[in-house]
């Protein structure tokens, strides 16, 4: 299985920069079976039967990306250089790991200043990244990167524009609230208190977990041979109540759809041991490509995603590769808007009885 399988030809207008407001105004792609259908994510109700289950990742976008300033003493004086940092995640010893630009321009032991009132010092250096031991922790700590933070934009944004006060809003789920993502579960920006109102009055239920998101979900594939890409690891909880919930949906017959690759990944790692989710916390290092049997989903809700991307993998998956490489012709050639801030689809794979085997590529 070849990277190249995962490649289609993008015109770069078609990359969205900005949001569609209202959310629910964002097109939606519906691939059911061999069918397509254009709607919109307003409309997303006359799609789904009563008894379906949404399965929301409740993970919050932190403000991770820092700008600040490294200060040294010198023969000469006092020097500075500006630092650009972005947080990934934190470490059981109180650090955080982080990417830092320029990495040459900050000796371990070093302070970078970020605000009055926050500042890290680098503690180490450690394949291209760094971990940092900031002055402040818990709620002190929050409240200064909050202040001194700005949302960390994929890089296919941030390369056109600054994230802005307008990004944090809309680069947050309507229900996010357990902090330590610094990407967002991108398919749930379509979701407002109107469409979620109108999803409860078709008897549609919903379930939260919880997967923080990483840098990682950016990175490119570099192996030709994609079964050998190694994925990053995501943290990430299905509580017992969710686990539950899932399970009564399945037995009553109402299908289980993930809001997002991250919901999906998250579910079907909940499920690999035994074929049936079960209550689950740790890192998923789950690597979803053709070949891959779902225990648990039915569908999935999500956005257009990168060429040549683990994230085209997992919908070629679910779909079928041919199938999907039809569902994203329709979607340029009508113009469909794409990536994190772009439209979304609906992927609705032909029965199967076959899907929910216990076998797996992991």
């Amino acid at each position: 299985m070849k990277l190249s399988d995962f490649d289609f030809d993008l015109p770069e207008a078609l990359i969205a920069t900005r949001p569609v407001r209202p959310r629910r105004a964002a097109r939606l792609l519906v691939a059911q079976g061999d069918a397509i259908h254009d709607a919109t994510v307003a409309d997303l109700g006359q799609w789904l039967r009563a008894g379906d289950r949404l399965v929301l990742n409740d993970t919050k976008v932190i403000p991770a990306r820092l700008s600040g300033r490294r200060r040294r003493a010198g023969v000469q004086g006092e020097s500075e250089a500006r630092i650009e940092v972005t947080l990934l995640e934190p470490g059981a010893d109180g650090t955080w790991s982080a990417l830092i630009k320029p990495l040459r321009k900050v000796a371990e032991g070093e302070e970078i200043v970020f605000s009055e009132v926050l500042s890290a010092v680098l503690e180490a250096k450690e394949e291209g990244q760094a971990r940092l031991l900031f002055n402040l922790t818990g709620d002190d700590f929050d409240a200064a990167l909050d202040a001194a933070g700005a949302m960390p934009l994929p890089p296919y944004i941030a390369a056109k524009r600054p994230a802005d006060a307008r990004d944090r809003e809309d680069y947050q789920t309507l229900w996010a609230r357990n902090a330590g993502a610094v990407a967002a579960p991108t398919a749930s920006l379509h979701f407002d208190e109107v469409v979620l109102d109108n999803l409860r009055a078709c008897g549609v239920n919903f379930t939260h977990v919880t997967l923080h998101v990483g840098a990682g979900t950016f990175l490119p594939v570099k192996v030709e041979d994609v079964t050998t890409h190694k994925m990053h690891a995501e943290w990430g909880e299905v509580s017992a109540q969710a686990a539950a919930e899932i399970t009564a949906t399945r037995k009553a017959g109402g299908r289980v759809i993930p809001v997002g690759t991250t919901a999906l990944r998250l579910i079907e790692t909940a499920a690999r041991a035994t074929g049936e989710i079960v209550p689950w916390e740790g890192d998923t290092d789950i690597f979803i490509y053709p070949g891959f049997r779902f225990r648990v989903t039915d569908a999935l809700m999500t956005n257009f995603h990168l060429p040549r991307s683990t994230l085209m993998m997992l919908v070629s998956a679910l779909m079928g590769r041919d199938r999907i490489r039809r569902i994203y012709a329709h979607a340029v050639a009508l113009r469909y808007r794409f990536f994190s801030y772009g439209d979304a689809s609906l992927l609705i794979p032909a029965s199967n009885p076959d899907r929910r085997s216990t076998g797996a590529t992991e």
